[in-house]
C-alpha cells in the first residue's frame, strides 16, 4: 500500500481494533479477551498491537509525514469538553494549538492528532466507552489483553532502566520527527497554571535536535502519560470543575463571552449553561477501570524511583541531565496528582458500600507507599513485622499530605456505614490501618500537618536567600538545604492548588478525627461480638440438626420468633477471618493515634455487657418512654447494617396466630375449636385452682398460664399497652396439630406394637410419663418457661 492509501484506512483500521467512541462497534473487544479462553486471538492481537509490532510501524510511518486526523471533541472527558466548549482551552499542553473549529456546514469541535496520538487516544478511551461489551464468561480484567498492553506500553515508553527505545524507522539514516507546533486557528482563554512541556523545553535549549536523539523522543513519552491521565483521571463533578477555574479566570471568560456574542450570532460555540448542562454526565468508573489506574500508579512509581541519584556538584546537574531523567522527576506531581487526588474523591464519595471498594482502596494505598516500589528491597525476614518508612519519603508525604490526611477521613466515614462483621469490608479496614501504622508513617504525617499549620509569618524567613551572594561555587538556582519554612511554603501550595484558598483543612490528628476513631473502635467491637454471637448461634444450629432432635417438642415453634440472620451464611471460617482481622486493625488504630487502652477496656466491656440474659442478642440502641421503646438514630444505623436486632416475635395471642407451614390447617381449627369450648366451660374452676399456693396450684400454674409472654415483649419496640394484656389461665391443644408432634407420636405407637402394648395402654404409658415429668419440673422450679399442653 501507498502512504497516500494507509492514511485512508488507518481510521477505519483502528476504530476496528478499539470500537467507535459511541460503543456501537465493539472491535477486537480486547478487555475480554484472554489467553485461557481464546489463545489464537489472544496472542496474534498483542503480536500486532505489540510496540514494536505492525501497528506501530505503520503508526511510526504516518507519523513521518505528518499526517493529522480528526478527533471529536464530544468524546472527551466531562471537564476537558466543557472547557473546549466555552472555548477556555484546559491547562493539558495536549491540548494546545489542536482545536479546530468545523467548516461551514461541519458539526462540532474537533482535534487534530498525529497518528501517535490518534491510536493512543483511541486505546485509551477504549476503557471507558465499551463499557456494556456482551460477556459471555467470568473475565479476570488482569489477566485481558487490553491490561497486558497497557502494561507493555507502559514499560516501553516509560522505562525504569535504559532510555526509550527508538521507534523503527523506514528512513536509511533518519528518525521519526517530533511533533512541530501549529498554530491555533482559534483563539482561546487559558485557565489554571498550564506547565509548558518538556519536549518544547529540551527542543528549545539544544543546539541541535539530531545531537540528542532522547529529547527528540521523550514526546512519545509525555504523550502516553498525558493521554492516560487525561482519558482515565480527568473526571470530576460539576462543582470541581467550576471550583478548579479561578476568579481571575472566569471574568476572562465572560467578557471573552460578551466579546463574541455581539459578532457571532449562531455560532456553533455553546453558551455557558448549556455547555455546563451537557457536562452533567454521570460518571461511573468500572472496577477494570480501577485497576488499569492502579497499574498506572504502581508503574509511575517505579519510573520515578528509577531517577538516578542527583551529582554531588550543583553545576553539573544543569549539564548532564537527560530529558528522561528530568522527566521521572516531575512525573507524578505535574502529571498525576492533581487528577488523581479528584479521581480519589470522586470514588471515595460515589462508590456503593460494597466490597467492590477494594478495588479503589488498593489503588490508593498503592500511591501512599511509593517506597514499596523502590529499586532497593528490604530484606526478607521471617516474622512479618512492619518496615519502617525512611526520612527520604517526608517530602513526597508532605507535597501529597491531602492524600494521606482528607482521604483518610474519606474512609473513616465509609467504613462507619459499612457492616463490619463481613470478613470483605474488616478486610478493607484491616489494610488501611496496616499501612497507616508502620512505624515513623504516622510521625511524617503529623510534621507534615504541623508545617501546614504554621503561621504566615515565619514564611519572610525564606527572605534571606535572596539575598545570598552565590559563592563557593554556588548559584541562584543551586540545590540549597531546604528549610521548615520551604516545606512549610510547599505542602500549603499543595493543598491551596487542589482545594482553594478558603478550604478549611480537618486535622488527622486532631479531635474531630480522633472521634471519628474512637466511634470506629466500638463498631469494630461490637461488630467482634456479633461474630461471636452468630458463630454461638451456627454452632447450636448445628447441633440442633441431628436427628434425634427433629423430634423434639420446642417451644420456639409455638411462639414464631425468627431466630435466623444473612450472616449465618459466611462459615465459621469466615467469621474467624472477620474477628482476626478486627483484632489486629484496633490493635494498629491504637498505635496510629495513641489509643488510651483503659478507655478501649472499658468500651469493650460496655460492648460486652449490651448482651442480654443469654448472652447472645444484642438490643439495638433505644430509650425507654411511654409509648414503649423508641429507636435513637445509632439504634437505627445498627439495625440497617445488621449489628444488632429486635427479636422478631408474634406478640398477640398465641391461640390466634397464623397457621404455620409445620402445621395442619384443619386440626389446627378444630382443635382452637375444643379448646375454647373447654376454656368457657372450666374457665372458672381453673382460675380456682390456679390461685392456690400449694403444689396443685403450682403444677397447674405451670400448664394453664404463661407468665413469661410479658418479657418477651420488651425484645420489640412494641406499645406498653400490650404488656398489660393478660389471657388467664386457659387449655390450648394446638401442639397437636403439628406435624412434627403427630409423627412422634405414631412412631411411639408403632414402637410400643413391637411390645405387643395396645393404643389405649400406650396412651396411659405416655399420660402417666409426662404427669411424672411435670411433677418433676413443678418440685425444681415454677419459673420455668411454660408448656400451653
Amino acid at each position: 500500500f501507498s502512504l497516500k492509501e494507509l492514511h485512508g484506512i488507518f481510521p477505519w483500521l483502528v476504530e476496528s481494533i478499539f470500537g467507535s467512541l459511541d460503543g456501537i462497534i465493539v472491535g477486537w473487544n480486547l478487555r475480554c479477551l484472554q489467553g485461557r479462553t481464546n489463545p489464537t486471538e489472544y496472542s496474534v492481537a498483542l503480536d500486532f498491537l505489540d510496540p514494536s509490532g505492525p501497528m506501530m510501524k505503520l503508526v511510526y510511518k504516518l507519523q513521518a509525514e505528518e499526517y493529522r486526523y480528526d478527533f471529536p471533541v464530544s468524546y472527551l472527558p466531562g471537564p476537558v469538553k466543557a472547557s473546549i466548549q466555552e472555548q477556555v482551552l484546559p491547562e493539558c499542553s495536549l491540548y494546545h494549538n489542536k482545536v479546530q473549529f468545523p467548516s461551514s456546514g461541519g458539526l462540532g469541535l474537533n482535534l487534530a492528532l498525529n497518528p501517535f496520538e490518534y491510536y493512543m487516544f483511541y486505546f485509551a478511551i477504549s476503557l471507558i466507552t465499551q463499557k456494556n461489551s456482551p460477556v459471555t464468561h467470568h473475565v479476570s480484567p488482569s489477566n485481558s489483553a487490553y491490561f497486558i498492553l497497557v502494561d507493555t506500553y507502559l514499560k516501553c515508553f516509560l522505562p525504569t532502566e535504559g532510555s526509550v527505545l527508538p521507534p523503527p524507522s523506514s528512513n536509511p539514516g533518519g528518525a521519526i520527527p517530533s511533533p512541530t507546533p501549529r498554530s491555533p486557528p482559534v483563539p482561546f482563554t487559558s485557565y489554571g497554571m498550564h506547565h509548558t512541556s518538556l519536549l518544547k523545553r529540551h527542543i528549545a535549549h539544544q543546539p541541535s535536535v539530531n545531537a540528542d536523539p532522547a529529547s527528540q523522543e521523550i514526546w512519545r513519552s509525555e504523550t502516553l502519560l498525558q493521554i492516560f491521565v487525561e482519558m482515565w483521571l480527568h473526571h470530576y463533578s460539576l462543582e470541581m470543575y467550576q471550583k478548579m477555574q479561578s476568579p481571575h479566570v472566569k471574568l476572562e471568560v465572560l467578557h471573552y463571552r460578551l466579546s463574541i456574542s455581539s459578532k457571532h450570532h449562531g455560532s456553533p460555540a455553546q453558551s455557558s449553561y448549556q455547555a455546563l448542562h451537557a457536562y452533567q454526565e454521570s460518571f461511573k468508573p468500572t472496577e477494570e477501570h480501577v485497576l488499569v489506574v492502579r497499574l498506572l500508579v504502581k508503574h509511575l512509581h517505579a519510573f520515578s524511583n528509577s531517577l538516578k541519584p542527583e551529582p554531588l556538584s550543583p553545576s553539573a546537574h544543569s549539564h548532564t541531565a537527560s530529558p528522561l531523567e528530568e522527566f521521572k522527576r516531575v512525573v507524578i506531581p505535574r502529571f498525576v496528582q492533581e487528577k488523581l487526588y479528584i479521581f480519589l474523591q470522586h470514588c471515595f464519595g460515589h462508590w456503593p458500600l460494597d466490597a467492590s471498594f477494594r478495588a479503589v482502596l488498593e489503588m490508593w494505598l498503592s500511591y501512599l507507599q511509593p517506597w514499596r516500589y523502590a529499586p532497593e528491597k528490604p530484606p526478607q525476614s521471617a516474622e512479618p513485622l512492619l518496615r519502617s518508612v525512611s526520612e527520604k519519603w517526608a517530602a513526597f508525604i508532605q507535597e501529597n499530605l491531602l492524600m494521606y490526611t482528607k482521604l483518610f477521613v474519606g474512609f473513616l466515614n465509609r467504613a462507619l456505614r459499612t457492616d463490619l462483621v463481613s470478613p470483605k469490608n474488616a478486610l478493607m479496614v484491616f489494610r488501611v490501618a496496616k499501612v497507616f501504622a508502620q512505624p515513623n508513617l504516622a510521625e511524617m504525617i503529623l510534621k507534615g500537618e504541623q508545617l501546614f499549620l504554621e503561621p504566615e509569618l515565619v514564611i519572610p524567613h525564606r527572605q534571606h536567600r535572596l539575598f545570598m551572594t552565590p559563592t563557593l561555587g554556588g548559584s541562584f538556582f543551586s540545590s540549597w538545604p531546604p528549610t521548615i519554612t520551604d516545606a512549610s511554603f510547599k505542602v500549603k501550595s499543595h493543598v491551596y492548588s487542589l482545594e482553594g484558598q478558603d478550604f478549611q483543612y480537618k486535622q488527622m490528628f486532631g479531635t474531630e478525627v480522633r472521634n471519628l476513631v474512637l466511634k470506629l473502635a466500638q463498631l469494630i467491637c461490637q461488630a467482634q461480638q456479633t461474630a461471636k454471637s452468630i458463630s454461638d448461634h451456627s454452632a447450636e444450629t448445628m447441633a440442633s440438626q441431628s436427628f434425634f432432635s427433629w423430634f423434639r417438642f420446642t417451644p420456639s415453634e409455638m411462639n414464631g420468633s425468627y431466630t435466623g440472620n444473612d450472616l449465618d451464611e459466611i462459615g465459621q471460617d469466615s467469621i474467624k477471618k472477620t474477628d482476626e482481622y478486627l483484632e489486629k486493625a484496633l490493635e494498629y488504630l491504637c498505635q496510629i493515634f495513641k489509643l488510651n487502652e483503659a478507655q478501649l477496656t472499658q468500651m469493650m466491656m460496655k460492648c460486652g455487657t449490651a448482651q442480654d440474659e443469654n448472652g447472645k442478642k444484642q438490643l439495638p440502641d433505644c430509650i425507654e418512654s411511654e409509648d414503649g421503646l423508641i429507636l435513637t438514630p445509632l439504634g437505627r444505623y445498627q439495625i440497617i447494617n445488621g449489628l444488632r436486632r429486635f427479636e422478631v416475635q408474634y406478640q398477640g395471642d398465641t391461640e390466634l396466630q397464623p397457621i404455620r407451614s409445620y402445621e395442619n390447617a384443619t386440626l389446627v381449627r378444630l382443635l382452637f375449636r375444643l379448646s375454647s369450648v373447654l376454656n368457657e366451660r372450666f374457665a372458672d374452676q381453673m382460675d380456682v385452682l390456679c390461685s392456690r399456693e400449694d403444689f396443685v396450684g403450682r403444677l397447674c400454674r405451670y400448664h394453664l398460664t404463661n407468665p413469661h409472654l410479658v418479657q418477651k415483649i420488651r425484645y420489640s419496640p412494641a406499645v406498653k399497652d400490650r404488656t398489660s394484656q393478660n389471657w388467664g389461665p386457659r387449655i390450648s391443644l394446638r401442639f397437636l396439630a403439628s406435624y412434627r408432634t403427630l409423627i412422634s407420636l405414631l412412631m411411639i405407637y408403632f414402637i410400643a406394637s413391637w411390645f405387643y402394648i395396645g393404643p389405649v395402654g400406650c396412651t396411659f404409658i405416655i399420660l402417666i410419663g409426662y404427669f411424672l415429668y411435670a411433677i418433676i419440673m413443678t418440685f425444681f422450679s415454677e419459673g420455668w418457661k411454660p408448656h400451653e399442653h
